[in-house]
């Protein structure tokens, strides 16, 4: 399975790759903001996108609006600083699949993205 990880942090951009990695997940694709994010998922098949909120160009919840209309169903988790309910809230209603709030242990990561592959696979 490939992933993305969208975060305009390199060093972010590592710390979840390496996360990834603990999830036995290694093939992945970076973007740097949410603009970039939607032409990646748009021009590739991801089966995990790992999403930050703040960026340039585009914010991470309009690039989660904006896949979710183009009719795309790649589970994405939130991955963001952004820790209000009402954040967490906008971002499943957006259609995020999960949400995790920086910083965070990897082994937190690593359950999200179990929990929310073996959903997606059980339907």
């Amino acid at each position: 399975m490939k992933a993305l990880v969208v975060d305009d942090s390199a060093v972010m951009r590592k710390v979840l790759i390496g996360a990834l990695a603990r999830a036995n997940i290694t093939d992945v694709a970076q973007a740097a903001d949410g603009k970039e994010a939607v032409e990646a998922v748009m021009n590739d098949e991801f089966g995990l996108v790992l999403m930050d909120w703040n960026m340039p160009n585009m914010l991470g919840i309009d690039a989660v609006r904006e896949i979710r209309a183009k009719g795309k169903t790649v589970p994405i988790i939130m991955v963001t600083t952004e820790a209000e309910k009402t954040r967490v809230i906008d971002a499943l209603k957006a259609g995020a699949n999960n949400y995790i709030i920086k910083p965070f242990e990897p082994a937190t990561i690593v359950t999200k993205i179990q929990d929310v592959l073996s959903k997606v696979s059980g339907q």
